[in-house]
């Protein structure tokens, strides 16, 4: 008899937590490269492939 396998619970696997928001004073208008909204802007999307596979493992967790 083959058991299903059992989804992971979120105290086992914590969902992702966002990266903390830019304060306006962040960027220094300098034209640094990378700038600190290029590097927010990884982080977020890392952050949203991370949160979706976690959703995937975790449908309860949308609502």
């Amino acid at each position: 008899m083959t058991m299903a396998p059992t989804l992971p619970s979120p105290a086992d696997d914590p969902q992702p937590i966002p990266p903390e928001p830019l304060q306006p004073n962040e960027c220094c208008e300098s034209g640094c490269d990378p700038c600190v909204y290029d590097c927010h802007a990884e982080e977020m999307r890392q952050y949203r492939e991370q949160l979706a596979r976690w959703l995937e493992r975790h449908p309860a967790g949308a609502a």
